[in-house]
């Protein structure tokens, strides 16, 4: 019955939604642009992460899910388990991408830039990103980056991912995205999305982000800078996902890197 009453949801939204599983661009981008990027970047600046509640309607989150079981749209499919990343699996989307995860990764690049130049100008590091995703990405391709990087991660019971960054090039944007697409305690228990600071000559700092369906969470890549008695130093940041315990879980990655 729930199986149904899902499939059910998923066909309303793909009528609500011409070209698939994908809302209207133009409604995303409004969506996007109604976020409160204020305090987003103040609390990427003071935690290295922040979350951006119902970024995703449930319609738009259950027809993504979905598509993990096709098989055209991806270029490549990861069993954790194989390359000793956790377990669980995920699948790199192909390019074009769908239309409302190209809609997300371009509308919330340009509200990002500011907070990713001025990261690496207080960590010291040259480079500079343009306002512009498409102008970032040809940078990327120039260098042999070109495979896209957007995933979609699946877990069942027992599964987790290992703390990890997801660095693929030379070329690395310092933020990225990820949508939780079921709901905790309905779909799902375990699993919570976790995140680890190492800082200098202190402890490493754990911390668990609250998401529920639909949440987006605004997280570092790899570092960012912290304000010490001395000036700006780098800590370093890592994310995974705990053991789920029961349920399915999945979740849309939004990387604004491409891949070597």
């Amino acid at each position: 019955m729930a199986a149904t009453l899902r499939k059910m949801k998923i066909n309303e939204a793909n009528m609500c939604a011409p070209g698939g599983p994908a809302a209207d661009a133009a409604a995303i981008r409004a969506r996007v642009d109604a976020v409160d990027w204020t305090r987003v970047h103040a609390e990427l600046d003071a935690q290295g992460w922040a979350i951006v509640p119902h970024l995703l309607t449930h319609l738009e989150a259950d027809a993504i899910a979905d598509l993990y079981h096709q098989e055209q749209g991806f270029r490549s499919q990861v069993i954790m388990s194989r390359h000793g990343f956790g377990r669980g699996e995920y699948k790199y989307f192909s390019y074009p991408l769908p239309p409302l995860i190209q809609a997300l990764r371009t509308a919330a690049y340009p509200r990002l830039v500011s907070v990713a130049n001025r990261w690496h100008e207080r960590m010291g590091k040259d480079v500079r990103f343009p306002h512009d995703l498409a102008a970032f990405l040809d940078r990327c391709h120039r260098a042999g980056q070109v495979r896209p990087t957007p995933l979609l991660l699946e877990y069942a019971p027992e599964d987790y991912n290992c703390l990890h960054r997801d660095l693929y090039g030379e070329h690395v944007f310092p933020i990225q995205i990820a949508v939780l697409l079921d709901q905790p305690g309905e779909d799902f228990e375990g699993g919570e999305f976790v995140m680890t600071e190492q800082r200098p000559r202190m402890q490493t700092r754990a911390m668990v982000l609250p998401l529920r369906k639909g949440d987006a969470a605004v997280f570092a890549v790899n570092s960012r800078p912290v304000t010490g008695v001395r000036g700006d130093y780098q800590v370093k940041l890592s994310h995974g996902v705990s053991k789920l315990l029961s349920g399915r879980r999945h979740t849309v990655g939004i990387i604004f890197h491409d891949a070597a």
